[in-house]
């Protein structure tokens, strides 16, 4: 946790700690690239075992640092192997999740020609594309214990805000899950509003996509954020290349600020400003989340509302039908598929692209955060599984920009 608490033991995985104390006893920058090249691949390393380590740094790790100051309370996989949550638990003894997605489509490769193209079965937010068949998973993240943005139908901001995590603890998430599977993408759409913990996120981002370290392509990390405009346009900077979602939920200013209270700071008209000058600024289309909440921003007026909003913007729009979570606190529901698949249709006559989420774990609470509701009496992140972020965005050429080594 961030200034939350004392923290007895420092994680090896917050780089800019273990950085300020290498300065401090005189040992040379070079040697962290060296640290975090070999505890990548052998996360349980004993310090001495790392190559050309000099005696100073085995020292200073044996006294200040360790390798994870997390542990896994809880692991649980559905029954169609396509999801896997686990519960970490903290130093300070609160507890967080993130949610791993497995993604095959070796079944429908033997089901294509040969000769057919598969950028439309799978398409790469990078534009590249792969070959139809193959394997990979998603991690969500989480950034913070609890929520202070109050959004009315999420777990999280029922909790309110009980602390930000360090760079290190975010890490953590991604080594904890290479145990279980090679991670290739990884979305911050767990417990919290990233952006309201900005520098611990662009910390560990940076390290992400750190070529020697964890290598994850630039678009394959995404932040989605409720819309704080000042982050996201210096996410342009901090972050080039990092894809951005956007978590809207409704098509008018009225309706936002009644579902999704950080509306009043941040309205409508100046969030969509932002996105377009995201665009303009990046060359990069933005992720688009709503989830739908039957009677409340489903119509089919709302969906024309919708579709007239994001008409002619740089945007993948993604329908998230309500995923239940159980707690008398919430009285929403999800729309039926008819009603869903309506929607969608009216949005696109606009020329959006908008895709429905693809469901995944029901059989062990697939929303985000109900393991976490079970097994500690508090409550997690975003709701519903993820669609995969590769498959929900349309082929397109990598935009120029210049990137910043991390």
């Amino acid at each position: 946790m961030v200034d939350k608490t004392v923290v007895p033991t420092s994680t090896v995985w917050d780089k800019a700690v273990v950085a300020s104390a290498f300065q401090e006893a005189g040992v040379k920058p070079s040697h962290l690239a060296t640290l975090y090249k070999h505890l990548v691949k052998h996360p349980e390393a004993a310090w001495e075992d790392v190559p050309s380590l000099p005696r100073a740094a085995v020292q200073l790790l044996n006294e200040r640092f360790t390798h994870l100051t997390t542990s896994v309370l809880h692991c649980q996989t559905s029954s169609a192997a396509d999801t896997t949550k686990l519960l970490l638990k903290l130093q300070n003894g609160m507890q967080i999740e993130a949610v791993i997605m497995h993604y095959n489509t070796t079944a429908s490769a033997r089901e294509v020609d040969e000769d057919a193209s598969a950028t439309d079965d799978v398409a790469s937010t990078s534009g590249r594309s792969h070959t139809a068949g193959h394997q990979r998973a998603t991690l969500c993240v989480s950034s913070q214990v609890g929520c202070i943005m109050g959004c009315t139908f999420c777990a999280t901001g029922t909790m309110g805000l009980k602390g930000d995590l360090s760079a290190g603890e975010i890490l953590e998430q991604l080594v904890h899950a290479q145990r279980v599977t090679p991670i290739r993408n990884v979305v911050f759409m767990g417990m919290g509003e990233p952006m309201n913990n900005y520098d611990q996120v662009v910390s560990a981002v940076h390290m992400m996509i750190d070529p020697q370290i964890f290598a994850l392509r630039r678009s394959a990390v995404t932040i989605s954020t409720v819309g704080v405009i000042p982050r996201m346009l210096q996410m342009v900077t901090d972050l080039p290349g990092v894809s951005l979602a956007l978590s809207l939920h409704a098509p008018t200013q009225e309706l936002r600020k009644t579902i999704v209270p950080s509306a009043k700071a941040y309205p409508l008209d100046k969030l969509m400003a932002a996105v377009d000058r995201y665009h303009m600024q990046t060359r990069q289309k933005v992720f688009v989340e709503y989830v739908m909440l039957a009677r409340v921003n489903d119509s089919e007026e709302q969906a024309h509302q919708l579709g007239a909003l994001l008409q002619g913007r740089a945007v993948v729009l993604n329908l998230i039908p309500w995923n239940p979570v159980y707690s008398p606190e919430f009285e929403f529901e999800a729309p039926g598929p008819k009603r869903t698949d309506l929607f969608q249709g009216i949005v696109r006559q606009y020329g959006v692209h908008c895709t429905v989420r693809q469901e995944k774990g029901q059989d062990i609470s697939g929303a985000c955060g109900q393991l976490v509701v079970q097994h500690a009496s508090s409550l997690g992140c975003s709701n519903g599984t993820h669609r995969d972020m590769e498959d929900m965005m349309p082929h397109r050429s990598e935009p120029a920009t210049t990137l910043v080594a991390s």
